[in-house]
């Protein structure tokens, strides 16, 4: 019956976690700053943005044709940020779900053949 309890106090707290970070992804990610960030900036400071290579390895990646910066590529500009927010919330949820299971399930088979094998 703990079992239980602590299965159901698991699931609320990680429902309730995406429900802040959706939250988060979707309606504050449009008040995000408009200001350059990171290596953006630096390029700007030190004067070397132009000199980016033409043909970019980010240009090569999947996901390129899909996302432009921080927005959805082809969606109106009042929902392309939340919407991305949106995708970016789900699919980084997705991915660290789907690693922690495959994590427990081995450590859980690796705990049982240790138990069948003294």
């Amino acid at each position: 019956m703990t079992n239980n309890n602590s299965q159901q106090r698991n699931r609320a707290l990680i429902i309730g976690g995406l429900g802040i970070a959706l939250l988060i992804g979707v309606f504050l990610s449009p008040f995000a700053s408009s200001d350059p960030d990171g290596l953006d900036r630096v390029s700007q400071d030190l004067k070397f943005e132009d000199k980016a290579i033409e043909d970019a390895p980010a240009r090569k990646l999947p996901f390129y044709g899909i996302f432009d910066e921080y927005a959805l590529r082809g969606v109106p500009e009042g929902i392309a940020t939340p919407l991305a927010g949106l995708i970016g919330t789900l699919a980084t949820f997705g991915l660290a779900w789907g690693i922690g299971k495959l994590v427990i399930r081995r450590s859980s088979s690796e705990e049982i053949s240790d138990r069948n094998n003294p």
